[in-house]
């Protein structure tokens, strides 16, 4: 079992900025391509970006491209969302994910985290 845990959500005014970590630990996560999905309230749990084990090939959602960076250390089995720009459309809860498969979809990752509350003001 690898074990996910997100910190660095909270309220942000539009504009602004956060960094979400996810670290990771348990079972070894390597290999693993590790992802950001966000659910907002009354809307479904949507991809918002993904970074393979190498680190050098990253995926994100349309909506979110320019403005949020996704990045890891493998050393400190961890992983980053950098979110800038932010948009109260962007308020959700943010969950990490990491599994052994490449993809969008929420079936492609095994191990979820219990998610942080991003909450951007307008």
């Amino acid at each position: 079992q690898v074990q996910l845990v997100e910190s660095g959500g909270g309220l942000v005014q539009a504009g602004g900025s956060l960094r979400l970590s996810c670290a990771a630990s348990g079972r070894t996560s390597r290999g693993y391509t590790m992802a950001w999905f966000r659910q907002a309230p009354g809307k479904e749990r949507e991809f918002v970006a993904a970074i393979w084990w190498s680190g050098i090939s990253t995926y994100y959602a349309d909506s979110v491209k320019g403005r949020f960076t996704i990045s890891r250390d493998n050393a400190k089995n961890t992983v980053y969302l950098q979110m800038t720009s932010l948009k109260p459309e962007d308020t959700a809860l943010y969950y990490c994910a990491g599994g052994p498969s490449r993809g969008v979809s929420e079936a492609a990752y095994n191990y979820w985290g219990q998610g942080t509350q991003v909450t951007v003001s307008s």
